[in-house]
Order: C-alpha cells, then structure tokens, then sequence
C-alpha cells in the first residue's frame, strides 16, 4: 500500500476510512458537553439537563446510590493492594474510610449535630457528593465520543501554535481546558488522565493541564456569582475568571514546580508526540484525525471502556469528598486555622491595594479547603471583594474537597505537596492580576 511520510516513517494511507464516525460522534460529544440548551427554563449544557433530570426523577434513590458507590470507593484501595502504593495512597485511603462513615451517617441522618447541621454535612453530600457522582459515570460514556474518533487530534493539530508557546502543552490540551469551564473538571481530568496514558502528553504536561485548565465548571461559576449577587455583571465575571485562570497558568509553567517537572511518559505507553508541521495545518489536522478513527475501537468497547475509567474516578472522589472536604469546613468554622493562614496573603492584597485586605486574605486561604467556601466568607461584603473572591475561588483550580482526591486517584504524576505550592502561586497572582480590574469595575 501507498504511504505517506509521518515523523520520518512511511505510514499507510488510511483509506476507506469511515470519516462519518468523526462527524457524528465528535458532534454529539460537543452537543453534549459544550452547546448551552434552555429546558425547562434553565439554559445549561446537556449533560447537566440529563444530571439535573435524573435528581428530579429519583431523587429517593440518589442518596443511596452515592452511598453505594462511597463503599466501594473506601474498599477498593485495600481489596486491590493500592493503598501500599506510597504514603499518600495509604493516608487517601484511610480517609475513604472516614467518609464511608460519614456518608452513612448522613444518609441515615443519625450523627452529631454540627455534622447535620444544613450548611455542613448536607451541603457537601446535596451539594457535590450526589451531583458529582451522577457526572462523572455520566460524562464519561459521551466522552467517548468527543475524545475517541479524532476531534482531540484535529483540534490539537490547529491550535499547537496557541497552546504549545503559551502554556507548553499541546494543542489537544485545548480540549480539556474547554471540557472543564462547560462540564466539569472531574471531566477535564478524566480527558487528562485517558490522553497521558495513551502517550499523548507527558507528564509535565499533564501535571499543567491538571493544575492549570482543570478549573470548576461554568455552571458551578453561575452558583458562585448568584451568591455574590453578581450575575448583573454574570458575562464580565465569566470571561474576567477565564482571562485571568490561563494568564496564570501562562506563568505558573514557567516557575517551579512545574517548569522543573520532567517530560517523561506514562510507563509502557507508546509517546505519541504532536507533528511539528508548520505547513498544510489543516491538511495535517484531518490526516490525524483520519488515523484516529481508523484504529478506534468499536464504539461498544470505547463506551465501556469509558464508563469504567469514570466509574473508577467516581469511586475515588465521592468518600474524599467526605472527608477531606468536612475537615476544611470543620476548620474554618469552628477553628482560626484559616484566620491565621488569611494573614499569609494579607501583605499581597494590602499592597494591590484590594478592599478589605485581612478578610480578602482569609477567604483566599480556606479556598484550599473548598472552592465555595470563600464565597460564604464574603456574601456581606462590598462589590469589589465579592469580584476578587469569587475570581480567586475559580483561578485556584487546586482544593482539597473534591480536584487534589481527583488528581490523587488519577495517574497523573504530581505530588499533594507540590499542588499546595502551585495552589499557593495561583492564588498570589491572581490576587495581582484581578484588583486592578475590580477596582476599575467598582
């Protein structure tokens, strides 16, 4: 068979291709995760329609459910050895185990007070636990689609001469920035993690995507804003957050830890580097995503295999989101931890001349705890400090609650103590790069 010339070898010339794979399936996976539809009154992507519905339709059921799926989270690490895979491994696991029983608890509504108290226990488990483990599995049938028959490569081919001198990471990177502001980073790392594996990023560049594009999703972003009663301002908000979450990262990858990070691949997997072609880009793009389609699986096979990937990171996150995301709330409600971390940031919100600069500092530090968390230190606050905080909130990316156990349970090779550094780093410069602009604004 006739060849073409690829990365200095003759590769066969896909032909007889069925390139309608690329089409429909590419198109529905973009349907579902990125076209906003109103249903029901409320305008969101589809795949949160479809979560929203399936509350509505058992909403009896749900609590068991993630009941059910928080037990076979805190068992599987010791039922499959891996909590003896490091120190970390075997601390997340005994927390899996903390919030089997916090779950239970919770379901069964038996527990001490401050536990069931509505703003503590209930919100984490109505709040993410049930919506993030109906997401995930969900998501990630229809991530089969969007990322398994050439979109990934044809988007990627495009957009490396964006992604690669701005944020060092390939143009498919471009993908799962996207993935996390319209769905969700659990999502986004789920594209991540899938992408890594299969050699197509290294794992510098997989620990930026992580720390850098896994930010909570849009939706998430329109909870935040109607807290601070700034959905007047909703679009302002929303592509300030954006602007300022990927200049971050833009300097974050230039400094340590992650410019120090290596570039090596996932073990046994096969680097599958991007085509540095300057010419016929387009021409290049669809030959990548012609080559995709006609190695993909069978579409049964590429769904299932999907659906375990996400049902396995559902499995990891939900007891985590227990007891991980409790202890930062226990903390900032009943302890000064995170007054004296507030202290930390004070100097750098004092001299960007922010508005209240110690509660500015305070809800940047229990940030780390949970993402939402700020919001509620500042819901009485001026206008001004409702928009820094609810920019930093976004621009973290890293929290404790629910991305660190998601990144943790992922093959993404990047340490607990390094995400609190660049958790530290994002939240310094953002604090820079957002003041100037609500001042302005306010």
């Amino acid at each position: 068979m006739v060849g073409e010339q690829r990365n200095g070898q003759v590769v066969p010339r896909t032909a007889g291709v069925p390139m309608w794979k690329f089409f429909v399936f590419s198109l529905i996976g973009v349907l579902v995760f990125f076209v906003p539809f109103e249903v029901g009154g409320e305008r969101s992507i589809l795949l949160d329609h479809l979560v929203t519905a399936l509350e509505s339709w058992v909403p009896a059921a749900l609590p068991y459910y993630a009941l059910l799926v928080i037990l076979a989270g805190a068992v599987h690490p010791f039922l499959s050895g891996t909590w003896r895979k490091s120190a970390v491994a075997a601390v997340f696991s005994a927390f899996k185990v903390i919030g089997l029983v916090v779950g239970a608890m919770l379901v069964f509504r038996t527990g001490p007070a401050w536990l069931l108290a509505e703003d503590m226990g209930p919100y984490l488990f109505d709040k993410l636990v049930v919506p993030v483990g109906l997401l995930v599995p969900i998501g990630a049938i229809f991530l089969a689609l969007l990322v398994g028959y050439g979109l990934l490569e044809f988007v990627g081919v495009l957009l490396q001469p964006v992604m690669r001198p701005l944020w060092k990471t390939p143009g498919r990177s471009a993908i799962d920035a996207v993935a996390s502001f319209v769905g969700s980073y659990s999502l986004g790392l789920l594209i991540t993690n899938r992408v890594y594996k299969e050699g197509k990023y290294s794992g510098r560049e997989a620990a930026i995507i992580a720390t850098g594009f896994s930010t909570v999703s849009a939706t998430f972003m329109v909870v935040v804003a109607s807290t601070l009663d700034l959905m007047g301002r909703w679009n302002t908000y929303f592509w300030t957050t954006i602007a300022v979450t990927f200049l971050v990262t833009a300097v974050t990858v230039r400094i340590w830890p992650l410019s120090r990070m290596g570039d090596d691949h996932y073990p046994g997997a096969t680097p599958q580097p991007e085509p540095d072609d300057r010419g016929r880009r387009f021409a290049r793009a669809w030959a990548e995503a012609r080559e995709t389609v006609a190695t993909a699986p069978p579409l049964a096979h590429n769904l299932l295999r999907s659906l375990k990937d996400g049902v396995l990171m559902t499995m990891a996150i939900l007891p985590s989101i227990l007891s991980v995301g409790l202890l930062g709330m226990v903390l900032a409600t009943y302890t000064p931890v995170f007054d004296w971390l507030g202290y930390v940031f004070y100097p750098v919100a004092w001299v960007v001349q922010s508005p209240e600069p110690l509660l500015v500092g305070k809800a940047a530090a229990v940030g780390i705890a949970e993402m939402f968390l700020p919001a509620l230190l500042v819901a009485e606050a001026s206008a001004a400090v409702k928009f820094i905080v609810a920019v930093v909130s976004v621009s973290q990316i890293i929290f404790f609650s629910a991305l660190v156990p998601c990144v943790v349970a992922t093959e993404i090779p990047i340490s607990v103590p390094r995400m609190v550094v660049i958790w530290f780093e994002r939240v310094v410069l953002t604090l820079v790069f957002v003041t100037p602009i609500a001042l302005l604004l306010f």
